[in-house]
């Protein structure tokens, strides 16, 4: 796993989908705070509940810090003539769970039309706030808005990303944001309790999806140390497969494999 992001600011890293990202961190320091526990993860399995968290002392950076860190390091992005293709709210957890987060964007925007006009302004989301007004207003404003959805069935979508939000509530939210791009991890593991790559997860997800209608969808896998050591990266043609029957359904889709897949693909 990877180690909690302790700045408020990080990268830019290298992202097979996004390009040269700068990651901005909004989540409160030293944990992992996120409303999913996806099995996936990076950062590891989240331990403790967000809503209990929120009055155990954990403190939240303030919109002005955020402000100071991101526009410190574009400035010396600039200086230095570094190559940065977007801003990403990302981190140690969801975003969208800031107390201020429609704020923090506002902020965000300010500094960025400043010092780097061309950035957009980008979102990593795992869709599981989109009942909050404050939330959608946020997500209104910046450029890109990268949410995820990960099945199109309820009980996958437990296995996988032990969501605590109703799978219709998700799909109902995501219908009413405009111009998104649904992101979708697909993992197997070896003792098959999960597995939403299978054709008839597959095409569960693409109903819903399409009911969403979004402007792309980008269909992956695992490249890091998950939180379930037991999952395994879908196959590269695997993952061509379900972009291929996605563009079936008439949507916009593209397949990125992991680093050893695409070492595989790039030698034949």
């Amino acid at each position: 796993m990877l180690p909690l992001q302790e700045g408020l600011v990080y990268g830019p890293v290298r992202s097979r989908r996004l390009g040269q990202s700068l990651g901005v961190n909004i989540l409160p320091r030293n944990i992992k705070f996120c409303s999913f526990n996806c099995s996936y993860c990076q950062y590891g399995w989240t331990r403790t509940p967000p809503r209990s968290a929120l009055y155990s002392g954990e403190t939240w950076p303030s919109v002005a810090s955020v402000a100071r860190a991101v526009a410190a390091r574009l400035q010396r992005a600039v200086a230095h003539h570094e190559r940065i293709d977007r801003i990403t709210l990302a981190g140690n957890g969801e975003p969208t769970l800031h107390p201020q987060f429609a704020e923090v964007v506002a902020a965000l925007r300010t500094v960025r039309d400043e010092l780097a006009p061309t950035l957009p302004l980008a979102i990593l989301s795992n869709s599981s706030t989109l009942d909050k007004a404050d939330v959608v207003s946020g997500l209104s404003q910046l450029d890109e808005r990268y949410m995820k959805l990960d099945a199109g069935d309820a009980t996958i979508l437990r296995r996988v990303n032990a969501s605590p939000v109703p799978l219709p509530r998700i799909i109902d939210g995501l219908r009413h944001l405009p111009a998104i791009v649904i992101q979708a991890m697909f993992v197997r593991d070896r003792l098959a309790r999960i597995d939403n790559a299978s054709d008839l997860a597959v095409a569960s997800w693409i109903e819903a999806v399409s009911q969403i209608r979004p402007l792309a969808v980008h269909v992956y896998t695992i490249d890091r140390t998950p939180a379930w050591p037991y999952l395994q990266p879908v196959p590269g043609p695997r993952l061509e497969e379900i972009a291929r029957r996605a563009r079936a359904a008439g949507l916009q889709a593209d397949a990125f494999g992991n680093s050893v897949t695409a070492a595989v693909s790039a030698s034949h």
